[in-house]
């Protein structure tokens, strides 16, 4: 009779905020994400140009540079985004952002869009790596790498 007032318990897992390809971070081409500095994770290249939440949460922080995304997902994991390498030097061009500080999300929702020609023509790696910057206070399990993924369907890191 009670089970509709017990708490749902908050989903462990992220899931891919792109359509693409799954790598693992020792595989970017940046030390900081190779050594993990940052946090645990994985990494993906872009089939397209728009980047999802990868789990329900809030929106804790957007770089002034529309580069990179924070969320605080449900079951508290400090998720961060940094769409490709280096694109911080370009001081928010070629970025639209589709949410601000403090929104909720819910998992698969448009976060922001890249302006792939303009990334080209920079030269600019896409590669985007998503790590749990908190993630010496979870168990992390990260899920199978160098496979496709869709965008809010495919598992890539489970936090417990």
């Amino acid at each position: 009779m009670f089970e509709r007032f017990k708490k749902k318990k908050a989903d462990p897992q992220l899931y891919a905020p792109v359509n693409g390809q799954c790598i693992s971070l020792e595989q970017v081409k940046d030390p900081v994400f190779q050594s993990k500095m940052m946090g645990e994770g994985t990494a993906f290249i872009l089939e397209d140009d728009t980047i999802y939440a990868p789990c329900d949460g809030e929106i804790s922080m957007i770089a002034v540079t529309k580069h990179a995304i924070g969320l605080t997902a449900d079951n508290k994991a400090d998720v961060l985004i940094h769409v490709g390498l280096d694109t911080v030097n370009l001081n928010g061009k070629g970025f639209s952002i589709y949410k601000q500080s403090g929104d909720k999300v819910k998992r698969g929702e448009a976060l922001l869009k890249v302006d792939r020609s303009l990334m080209e023509s920079e030269n600019i790696d896409l590669t985007t790596p998503m790590v749990v910057t908190n993630s010496s206070e979870f168990q992390l399990t990260i899920v199978n790498q160098d496979f496709k993924v869709a965008k809010g369907e495919s598992v890539v890191i489970t936090c417990e």
